[in-house]
């Protein structure tokens, strides 16, 4: 495996996907991981991720300089070629030579990592850096550069040591994937030999060694694609030991419940309804303010399954379709990465928690998850259905949340995801739903003057959540979609567009 060591970067759980993609598994770490922790005889390379700290600062993070000595293939990204630089006694600058975004470097060597270019070729790539190399260690020698950045790209004479300036593994470097490939297969020698199948096949044995020939499990189903899958991977190595629980919160989409259901029962889960639809709209009764209401919700959700655990007798672990992206987003567990969102399953979940926890895709991207469905032969209808957030529709309705103020969501949103398919444009993009603002205007009806709610139109296009630009939805759509609600949604007289990115925006409003 490649093992890949946080120093904060927001864009650290894309090095793993892009060196999954090439089919070989990566795991992270933080970079004050101790190297005598870990068992490096199935390591064959180690990355040095980016970092929003400057490598001689005082609140830099604090890494053991072993990782550098340890004879593995080694890459640093950004902070972490600062950081090998200065290890080795290069120089750092900082100042005039800041690049952020998109910027161009040239090829001065054709060897290692740029083998596959001649020298004086030009690659895009994405910049994010105000430190940089100034001076090459000794024993280095600079592979390429840029407008910004004389030294872009340095790699060792005669150690399997090399580094980059800008990001490969985001999707505005275009030739980031073949450079990592470069590392991953050339300096680290790795095989291509991490698929799903192999993925599914120790997941059933992980599993069942953990939870043992016994003991059952609880999995909190929400008729999306984790938890969806994940039931069925767990299903695997319990088979009727697992018990499914779909509850129905009152923040489902529109008949959500009843389709859910019957698409569940298809894949002979053992699944069970529970209807607490007026528990959670009576626990979220006056509250306003979107942290409360996560961690609402979140407590219900375990009472509840307390509850149904507590009935079905011998449970002791809860299974979960946690993703990597909930994971670096909600609480920082893998370096100094700042914390964004509290509303996925993690930032929810109570302390005393009295089950043990099964989250087969906690080091996983969503994109790999529904190739691990497909694996398991379920149904495109299941894999490419949009992500939903944990609390539902509580972070869609923004004020209060109330049963007449979720059905006037339910039924704006519906007919919004109603015209989206009939586009065809449904699997294409990564979220598209309505939002329901806490916001009063003047509209006109007829002849009578109305102050009514509006209604704001989200849709985003996202490789895996961590960063989304807005879709450029058909005018036509727009038109039918905005005259529809107002017509057929009561207490709705106005419809707005959301076209904001993440970043600066996240996907959901609350």
């Amino acid at each position: 495996m490649i093992l890949i060591l946080d120093f904060g970067s927001q864009y650290t759980q894309l090095i793993a996907r892009r060196v999954r993609e090439l089919n070989v598994y990566s795991e992270v770490k933080p970079c004050t991981t101790d190297p005598r922790s870990v068992d490096l005889r199935g390591v064959r390379g180690i990355v040095l991720s980016g970092g929003p700290a400057s490598v001689t600062a005082d609140d830099a993070p604090d890494f053991n300089s072993q990782w550098l000595s340890t004879g593995l293939p080694t890459l640093g990204i950004c902070y972490g070629m600062q950081l090998m630089a200065h290890h080795f006694g290069g120089a750092l600058g900082r100042g005039a030579a800041r690049e952020y975004g998109p910027s161009t470097i040239t090829i001065e060597r054709s060897e290692g990592i740029f083998a596959p270019w001649k020298s004086g070729e030009s690659l895009s790539v994405w910049m994010s850096h105000g430190d940089h190399v100034e001076r090459l260690p000794e024993g280095f020698v600079g592979l390429a550069s840029s407008g910004g950045a004389p030294i872009a790209a340095m790699q060792h004479s005669s150690k399997p040591l090399a580094a980059l300036q800008f990001h490969p593994e985001v999707v505005h470097t275009p030739q980031g994937k073949e450079i990592l490939r470069g590392f991953v297969y050339g300096m680290a020698g790795c095989k291509p030999d991490w698929t799903p199948g192999n993925f599914i096949d120790q997941s059933v044995k992980r599993i069942s060694s953990e939870v043992g020939p016994t003991a059952q499990a609880i999995c909190a189903l929400s008729g999306g694609v984790d938890s969806t899958v994940a039931a069925v991977l767990v299903s695997r190595a319990l088979g009727a030991r697992l018990h499914c629980i779909f509850v129905d919160n009152g923040l489902l989409r529109k008949g959500e419940g009843e389709s859910v259901m019957k698409r569940l029962r298809g894949l002979d889960l053992n699944v069970e309804l529970v209807d607490a639809r007026a528990r959670f709209l009576g626990e979220l009764k006056g509250v306003t303010d979107p942290e409360k209401k996560r961690k609402i919700i979140g407590r219900v959700f375990i009472e509840v399954f307390e509850e149904k655990a507590k009935a079905l007798k011998g449970i002791t672990h809860l299974v979960q379709g946690t993703l990597y992206p909930d994971v670096i987003e909600s609480v920082s567990v893998r370096g100094p990465s700042a914390t964004i969102k509290t509303h996925h399953n993690v930032g929810g979940l109570p302390e005393r928690l009295n089950f043990r926890l099964i989250e087969p895709f906690r080091e996983l991207f969503k994109d790999e998850v529904r190739a691990l469905g497909r694996e398991l032969d379920m149904p495109q209808e299941i894999l490419q259905r949009q992500p939903f957030p944990g609390p539902g529709l509580a972070v869609r309705v923004l004020g209060e949340v109330t049963p007449e103020r979720v059905r006037t969501l339910q039924d704006a949103d519906s007919i919004f995801l109603e015209e989206i398919r009939s586009e065809g444009l449904y699997a294409g993009l990564w979220q598209s739903f309505a939002v329901l603002l806490p916001v009063r205007s003047v509209g006109v009806m007829g002849d009578g003057r109305t102050y009514d709610e509006a209604i704001a139109l989200r849709a985003v296009h996202s490789e895996d959540g961590m960063t989304a630009d807005w879709a450029f939805l058909p005018e036509a759509l727009l038109r039918r979609v905005s005259n529809r609600i107002v017509n057929e949604v009561k207490g709705i007289n106005r419809v707005v567009l959301d076209i904001s990115s993440k970043p600066p925006a996240t996907i959901e409003w609350e």
